[in-house]
């Protein structure tokens, strides 16, 4: 391969710049030295909590108690990073998994069932998708989302439940803290996919979702999941 500095025309350029340099007026691009951050997503207007359809207000105040959740299974576990683990901390981190594997996995079942598939095809419609032959929105991202974290909690619950069982004092506490730092791994995770749910995806539905389509998805929470939202807000939202 050629030397890209051989040729002295080249010496004073910066390959590196001129590979994000675009005119003033089209859209920005990030270069690989400084990318977006994950918590400051591009291109999204904000849409407060009483604008949005009711169907999306429930997703939300789900998020709220989830949020809780997350916060104390963070404590917790940076308590037993500290202190080690003990019959308190156990039962928390019991709770915790419990939540993640009743509560968390009924969000995330609703989720896929009525609103993604729609707000899936309204996306593409609307050309919020990558580009290449199979197009993807973010709800391809969310998805994902859902089974990496079912993965990581899992992992987490399987590291906790065989540090108990370990009577070496140096591999135990190894393993421990392994198994702490995959519980925060998991505190991440799910922190960033709530925030990416709350601040994009919930955006773009209140964006791009059409009156029949809250119906649609109302009628089949009632089916699916014995929820129904008060018939005086539906109709005043999709009217």
């Amino acid at each position: 391969m050629n030397n890209i500095f051989a040729n002295s025309e080249n010496k004073n350029q910066d390959y590196i710049k001129r590979f994000v340099e675009k005119e003033p007026d089209t859209n920005p691009v990030y270069s690989p030295m400084a990318p977006p951050e994950s918590y400051q997503p591009q291109g999204v207007e904000p849409v407060s909590f009483d604008e949005l359809h009711p169907i999306l207000q429930l997703f939300m105040n789900e998020h709220k108690v989830t949020q809780e959740k997350i916060n104390e299974l963070e404590t917790t576990l940076l308590e037993i990073k500290r202190e080690g683990i003990n019959k308190e901390r156990n039962k928390k981190l019991g709770d915790f998994f419990a939540y993640l594997d009743d509560k968390i996995v009924m969000h995330n079942l609703k989720e896929e069932r009525v609103l993604f598939p729609i707000l899936h095809d309204r996306m593409l419609e609307n050309g919020e998708h990558s580009i290449g032959l199979v197009k993807e929105t973010a709800v391809d991202m969310l998805e994902n989302d859902h089974i990496k974290m079912m993965e990581l909690g899992t992992l987490t619950f399987s590291l906790m439940g065989i540090t108990s069982r370990i009577t070496d004092i140096v591999s135990n506490a190894l393993l421990l803290d392994t198994a702490v730092e995959q519980g925060l791994s998991l505190v991440e995770m799910l922190r960033l996919h709530v925030f990416r749910e709350d601040n994009v995806a919930f955006p773009l539905a209140h964006k791009y979702l059409k009156p029949e389509d809250y119906d649609d998805i109302t009628i089949k929470m009632k089916k699916y999941f014995s929820i129904q939202l008060p018939e005086k807000q539906v109709t005043e939202k999709t009217e």
